[in-house]
């Protein structure tokens, strides 16, 4: 994995308590961002697939689950 620097502004109170609980601030804002960006992509999943999920909902609240009468619990 190649890595880029970057500039950032962070509260600098923020950044004296990292550094007194010796947190590595880089790795820290990349699982941050890291976090973000699977949080925005599974909205735009949800977005771009709202139409199927509801459709697919309805469908099993009319007729109930595929393959019921497989599942063993």
């Amino acid at each position: 994995m190649s890595r880029r620097a970057a500039n950032l502004s962070i509260d600098s109170a923020l950044m004296d308590e990292a550094k007194e609980l010796n947190i590595n601030i880089s790795r820290a804002a990349e699982l941050g961002i890291r976090r973000e960006l699977a949080a925005a992509k599974a909205k735009l999943w949800a977005e771009e697939n709202a139409e199927v999920v509801r459709s697919t909902n309805e469908y099993i609240a009319r007729h109930g689950l595929p393959l019921r009468k497989y599942r063993s619990f």
